[in-house]
């Protein structure tokens, strides 16, 4: 039997340290589709690595070697243990594991409710699912619809207008350790879209220096243009470090920008001047001892849950009305994937009414020879329209029936009656 399973985990199920191990190598997502697809257990397989997710979403008929295998895939990722990663893993099934990627989808399930990223981090790991020929049927509908409760819930409910940003939360933060921001000086390293966000929230609240790097000097100049900033080469963000108040830290590199070591040094120059950084990367981007020195604030991801509680009231209501939704889209889905039982059996009649018609008309070949070749086209479609109608009824009542435990006996009758065998 057909059992779709979900294993995976979150920035509630595990925290920073172990999600970055899996979220190290930018192309872990490929390897994950590459050993899925050679599993004989899986079926359909997709995976999501983001850097608050890691999940593995399977089709499988063999439920717990697909469970093993997939776990045993996770640990190898990470280089950890399977007994150091279970405790932090879920492991849904079924309608718990639809229901699930609709809530992701739909960003219920994110660090800020109502969040936009995490919707295209999903479309592009879908094209990768495609790409690698790891989807199918039912993954390839279970996707489709999980897009369409999406946009159900940005259209039919208020949880985006309420939601607020990563970034939006970090600069929160940076509020709430400098009370105010106007004077501050803030560098700000990677351009990407949570960066620019950051950059936003940051001059609309007072700061009038930002400077901007990222790897591609011209990926800094154009993020600086836009922004009336300072760009600075990759190699300059440590000596920076003198100038600056805030560092904000937003890219997939792999190792430490920022070590220990390395703001030590700058302190005594600082003069004790307070320095924050907010690491809003996985892998982290700050070595986390750097948060021991004085007067040097880290904060990683995880950390910046307590202070993402703006609109958190008008947002929980917005989410039931999401939920709700959700719950309508998995039924739907439900009753779609229930129908896939008795797909073989309408097939297998439509089949046979065909093979009856192409050999009646077969043996009738002397006799409709004297016909013209429109009016044996008008004899062909009549035979097919007396043979649908005459189907017609069977297959909907196997079709009203999908859904109920005796569908097996139906099943059977059909097939005997029918003499499908």
């Amino acid at each position: 039997m057909i059992k779709i399973i979900n294993i995976g985990m979150n920035h509630d199920s595990a925290p920073v340290a172990l999600r970055e191990c899996l979220a190290t190598d930018p192309n872990n997502s490929t390897k994950a589709f590459d050993v899925m697809r050679n599993m004989e257990c899986i079926k359909e397989a997709f995976f999501l690595s983001t850097c608050n997710r890691v999940e593995a979403l399977v089709v499988t008929e063999e439920e717990e070697e697909a469970k093993k295998k997939v776990i045993s895939m996770m640990a190898g990722m990470g280089n950890l243990p399977e007994e150091g990663l279970l405790p932090n893993l879920y492991i849904l099934q079924g309608m718990d594991a639809v229901r699930h990627m609709f809530m992701v989808a739909s960003s219920l399930d994110s660090m800020v409710v109502g969040e936009p990223q995490i919707l295209g981090q999903i479309k592009e790991a879908y094209a990768g699912a495609i790409r690698q020929k790891a989807s199918g049927v039912i993954l390839n509908r279970l996707m489709h619809r999980a897009f369409h409760a999406a946009k159900r819930v940005r259209t039919e409910t208020g949880i985006c207008e309420s939601a607020v940003s990563i970034s939006y939360a970090a600069v929160e933060l940076a509020k709430k350790i400098f009370h105010a921001l106007e004077g501050k000086k803030v560098l700000l390293i990677g351009a990407g879209q949570m960066a620019e966000l950051a950059a936003r929230h940051l001059l609309s609240h007072g700061v009038t220096s930002i400077v901007v790097a990222n790897r591609t000097f011209d990926r800094a100049l154009e993020v600086a243009e836009i922004f009336k900033a300072r760009p600075v080469y990759f190699d300059e963000i440590v000596s920076q470090l003198l100038e600056v108040d805030i560092v904000i830290t937003s890219t997939a590199a792999q190792d430490f920008l920022f070590t220990y070591e390395q703001v030590k040094a700058c302190l005594r120059k600082r003069k004790n001047r307070p320095l924050f950084f907010i690491d809003i990367a996985v892998p982290r981007n700050v070595q986390p001892e750097i948060n021991d020195l004085n007067n040097v604030y880290v904060y990683d991801i995880d950390e910046l849950k307590g202070i993402i509680q703006i609109n958190v009231e008008q947002r929980k209501l917005e989410a039931v009305k999401a939920e709700r939704i959700i719950q309508e889209e998995v039924v739907k889905f439900e009753k779609w994937l229930k129908t896939l039982a008795v797909v073989p059996t309408i097939v297998s009649l439509k089949e046979k009414a065909e093979s009856i018609i192409a050999a009646e008309l077969k043996k009738s070949n002397s006799t409709l020879a004297v016909l013209s070749h429109e009016q044996k086209q008008a004899v062909e479609i009549l035979a097919r329209s007396i043979a649908e109608k005459l189907l017609t009824d069977p297959i909907s009542f196997l079709k009203g029936r999908s859904a109920r435990p005796t569908l097996n006996n139906y099943l059977d009758v059909v097939r005997r009656l029918f003499n499908l065998e």
